[in-house]
């Protein structure tokens, strides 16, 4: 007999032998490796299956996030445009104020340089007044030395002055 080519014996006890190591792991090995299989098998698919939960509730989440974002964006944008618009209205109000002060300071200046005006022009006819009667007493003085002259004049003025 060859060595590579096995007797019948030996092929019958190696058939035995294998039958028997194969009801041996049937029997006692192979139920906890297949339970365990089994039950990594299951662990798997319930990882698996969180997982995809867990990704959905993030894309859920996400699209909270996002909408929370947006709303908070929207509300910012109608903040800061109310804030303008009350800044716009102060500015304007400031400036009407302004504006209605420096009309008010005008006019009271206007009417200061007025009442100025009118109390430097009495004061001039004042003082052309009093230089014309000092002018009038003096020419009046120097032509009416002669009582002779003073008389005459005198009369001049009264007929002038007819009370008809």
């Amino acid at each position: 007999m060859s060595v590579l080519v096995p007797g019948f014996g030996v092929f019958f006890w190696m058939t035995i032998i294998f039958i028997l190591v194969v009801f041996i792991l049937g029997k006692f090995a192979w139920p906890p490796i297949l339970k365990g299989l089994k039950e990594r098998e299951d662990s798997i698919k319930e990882s698996l299956e969180a997982a995809k939960d867990a990704r959905d509730q993030m894309k859920q989440m996400q699209a909270e996030n996002e909408k929370l974002l947006q709303e908070a964006k929207e509300e910012r944008d109608a903040i800061l445009a109310e804030a303008r618009k009350i800044k716009d209205k102060i500015i304007d109000e400031a400036r009407m104020k302004a504006l209605q002060e420096a009309d008010s300071i005008v006019e009271s200046a206007r009417e200061q340089i007025n009442n100025e005006k009118r109390a430097a022009l009495i004061e001039m006819k004042n003082l052309v007044a009093d230089y014309s009667i000092q002018i009038a007493e003096k020419v009046l003085k120097e032509e009416l030395k002669e009582k002779q002259r003073q008389h005459d004049y005198v009369e001049k003025l009264i007929e002038e002055t007819n009370l008809n």
